[in-house]
């Protein structure tokens, strides 16, 4: 499977396997960016696991109480805002390009569904 796209309200993840340095492409409703192949594994990697952790500390919460969790690895920071049943989800890539991009609340839960489902490499 050289190349990969998927899409959703607000989102949307590829993968080519046939390219020489940027394999993934990240977006949004107005902003898209190429990312390496361990941008992308780390992006979705690290995105599954602060909702893991969202999910895990719900129950502890009270209604209105907002979270914020953020994870990094050499390549990425990502954080996740909000409730626990609706929050957004933003990267800032740290190496090179240092570029940014966010996803709505509405968004996030089809596209956490797809990068569990992204195969890579």
């Amino acid at each position: 499977m050289a190349r990969q796209i998927k899409s959703g309200p607000g989102w949307r993840l590829g993968w080519d396997d046939t390219a020489a340095e940027f394999q993934g492409l990240a977006a949004g409703e107005q902003w898209a960016v190429e990312l390496t192949a361990q941008e992308l594994a780390d992006l979705c990697r690290l995105a599954l696991q602060l909702a893991e952790s969202v999910h895990g500390i719900a129950s502890e919460l009270m209604d209105e109480e907002r979270i914020t969790c953020e994870a990094e690895s050499d390549w990425i920071w990502v954080e996740v805002e909000g409730y626990p049943h609706a929050y957004s989800l933003r990267f800032i890539l740290q190496m090179g390009r240092r570029s940014e991009g966010t996803w709505s609340c509405e968004a996030v839960p089809s596209l956490l569904q797809a990068m569990a489902g992204l195969t890579l490499f």
